[in-house]
């Protein structure tokens, strides 16, 4: 789910993927997926992934949009899912009641 704000954006996003070696990276956070490594290391490989809307429309990966995602946050928050909102600073403002 992503703000629709943000479609422009996204169209013009260029990512890198960086192919690290395994050996030295531990899982930092069960809960979160986050594997860090506390050596240097040199990627063995770097990709560039470009249109990446176009990229999940044919992998079949809806992306859906919202104007704003606290009300989308609030019903996780009171879920039982585990969740990350690390990137809700990005977010428009929560909207205040008139």
């Amino acid at each position: 789910m992503v703000e629709a704000r943000w479609l422009p954006q996204i169209e013009r996003a260029r990512l890198h993927l960086y192919l690290m070696p395994e050996e030295t990276f531990v899982e930092d956070d069960e809960v979160a997926g986050y594997w860090v490594s506390h050596a240097t290391v040199e990627p063995l490989e770097m990709i560039t992934i470009e249109d990446l809307i176009d990229k999940h429309a044919a992998a079949g990966i809806p992306l859906r949009t919202e104007a704003n995602l606290w009300p989308l946050w609030d019903e996780v928050v009171a879920s039982s899912l585990e969740y990350s909102g690390i990137r809700l600073r990005n977010a428009q403002p929560r909207e205040t009641a008139r």
